[in-house]
């Protein structure tokens, strides 16, 4: 069965969020499924999962629908966490469940250590938290790299550094510098179209990955914490944040099926195991 699906918007300081709800409010405890920057359209094969409840997803500020009046610059996980709360608010205030992944889960983290009242449980798939890994100096260094060269170059040679950082199977050496890289070789523009808005390297990366969560405030959470890696992760760098987070708060660490994009199910052309990761997030949250 294909559950119905409304969309709606709210308006923010500084933005207008765009959310949807699959279902009936009402109708058991909501299921947020959220990313950043990915917006709502990469959970359209995992939300179809959860029939037997509502789901509910979004587009955080400045990306797909949800537009920013504020003039631009780059978003803080705060500001994403203000977002949350607002969307939650609107749709019955909580308690809800929360499956956050990748930028959405160091968001969602931010989120539960102000509001948690608002989370029952929230499963957080690989964070990518620099400020938690023995090789914060590094990273911090290859990612201001990758700024620069968004700011120096546009999107292409950026876009190509951010993939070769976060393919990166182990602790990033002192030191690293990036191999020269051709951006067509991933399917990349080589030219610059002037633009400096894209939502990853020019309003997120940054502030997500040096983001340090509020261990205390998220030990003393009500909410249920579980962290989630791909068991086809490795030791890449959104992986290891997941464990770290864990073992600074003492949550259940979770290994899910697939790799960073595990719950993907050809959106943006890439495939996952989405019927696999559905079985393993009903099994954690059933074990609420």
């Amino acid at each position: 069965m294909t559950a119905t699906i409304t969309t709606h918007t709210l308006d923010a300081p500084g933005a207008t969020i765009t959310y949807d709800v699959r279902g009936t409010l009402g109708d058991g405890t909501p299921l947020l499924l959220i990313g950043s920057p990915m917006d709502a359209a990469g959970f359209a094969t995992l939300s179809g999962h959860f029939t037997d409840r509502p789901v509910v997803t979004y587009d955080p500020r400045g990306t797909g629908r949800s537009t920013r009046t504020d003039g631009g610059g780059e978003i803080t996980p705060d500001d994403h966490a203000g977002d949350l709360q607002r969307v939650v608010d609107a749709i019955g205030g909580g308690p809800v469940d929360v499956l956050a992944s990748s930028g959405g889960a160091v968001n969602a983290l931010a989120w539960v250590a102000e509001h948690g009242e608002q989370v029952r449980t929230l499963v957080a798939h690989e964070p990518p938290l620099a400020t938690m890994l023995p090789d914060r100096e590094a990273l911090t260094s290859a990612i201001e790299d990758m700024h620069q060269t968004y700011q120096r170059d546009g999107l292409g040679p950026a876009m190509a550094k951010f993939i070769i950082m976060v393919s990166y199977d182990g602790e990033l050496p002192d030191g690293y510098q990036f191999p020269p890289v051709d951006p067509t070789q991933f399917g990349l523009p080589a030219e610059d179209d002037g633009s400096r808005n894209d939502a990853l390297l020019g309003q997120n990366l940054r502030n997500c990955t040096s983001y340090r969560p509020d261990v205390d405030a998220l030990r003393a959470a009500g909410t249920r914490i579980v962290m989630a890696r791909g068991e086809s992760s490795g030791q890449t760098m959104a992986a290891r944040g997941a464990d770290a987070v864990a073992e600074a708060i003492g949550a259940e660490l979770v290994r899910f099926p697939g790799d960073h994009g595990g719950f993907l199910g050809g959106e943006f052309g890439m495939h996952g195991e989405p019927d696999a990761f559905a079985q393993r997030l009903r099994e954690v949250l059933d074990g609420a």
